[in-house]
């Protein structure tokens, strides 16, 4: 049985992979702030003797390397902390991976780009426009640098239930349960993606032994206005407190956002079985599974 490190094993993307991978994997979850699974073993990337001594005392098979700071504005605001973790701690993690002769999957994201054209492939050039973007590429740069058994999957917007955090989706729905006027922009495009079909599409990648870079979101763009409209249909709520709102027209964020990084995702779907949801596929999967 191959050993399965996950880092960020707390996280929304972390926890569905452990909940997925128990049963054919010795899993080592990982987390550094508050634990989701009772054997989950504390760590901070971001210290190098602390990352090498685990990974000597484990002797993980692959580490899916999921931990980052993924609050965009916080990435903004506090950028030496943003480069520690996703930086410095990625490349930690990579070089440790090497040393063990472990394969790594680093989670990326689709604010490796601008926006400026969207539905952008592995071939197209990243030109990240905030500091969460520039960490992130910088990580996986890191990857390819040192650890040269890598997968890289860039995401964008994960959404599912999670106990504690919450997400687009999540908060959408809280919002509207609440009766709460809510305003979403109409204006800003990505391609969501179901957490729980990442996790699937995860492990699916590590069985086949996929090398390289590959885009895994959902299969379809839509705008962050259409997606919260989808959720209130989905989950039966009303609809008619969403109202939309332009890019220009938000002062709440701090980091500029770009305006269409909807990603490609025709590379990966070539190699795999499982199938990548749209918006409507992914949102009907996380009803059924509500909690």
């Amino acid at each position: 049985m191959e050993r399965l490190l996950i880092t960020g094993a707390s996280g929304l993307l972390g926890s569905k992979i452990v909940e997925l991978t128990r049963e054919n994997y010795e899993v080592i979850p990982l987390h550094n702030t508050k634990p989701l699974h009772p054997d989950s073993l504390k760590l901070n990337i971001t210290n190098r003797k602390e990352v090498f001594s685990l990974f000597r005392k484990t002797k993980p098979n692959v580490t899916i390397h999921t931990a980052a700071e993924t609050n965009v504005d916080k990435c903004e605001t506090q950028k030496h902390l943003a480069w520690k973790i996703n930086v410095e701690g990625t490349r930690n993690v990579a070089f440790a991976c090497s040393k063990a002769n472990a394969k790594m999957v680093y989670i990326s994201t689709d604010y490796v780009f601008d926006g400026e054209t969207g539905l952008y492939t592995e071939e197209d050039t990243p030109n990240p426009i905030n500091h969460y973007g520039i960490t992130k590429l910088e990580g996986e740069k890191q990857v390819k640098k040192l650890c040269k058994n890598h997968i890289i999957l860039r995401t964008s917007v994960l959404y599912g239930w999670h106990p504690y955090k919450q997400n687009f989706a999540t908060w959408v729905i809280n919002s509207l349960k609440q009766k709460k006027k809510t305003s979403i922009i109409e204006d800003h495009s990505n391609t969501p993606t179901f957490a729980d079909n990442l996790a699937e599409i995860t492990i699916e990648a590590i069985q086949k032994d996929l090398q390289g870079l590959y885009h895994a979101s959902g299969s379809k763009k839509i705008s962050r206005y259409k997606f919260a409209q989808q959720i209130a249909k989905t989950f039966n709520l009303d609809h008619s407190l969403i109202n939309p709102l332009k890019m220009s027209q938000l002062t709440a964020w701090i980091a500029k956002r770009p305006k269409d990084s909807s990603l490609n995702t025709n590379k990966i779907q070539k190699q795999l079985k499982t199938e990548l949801l749209n918006v409507s596929q992914g949102l009907n999967k996380m009803k059924e599974n509500a909690f």
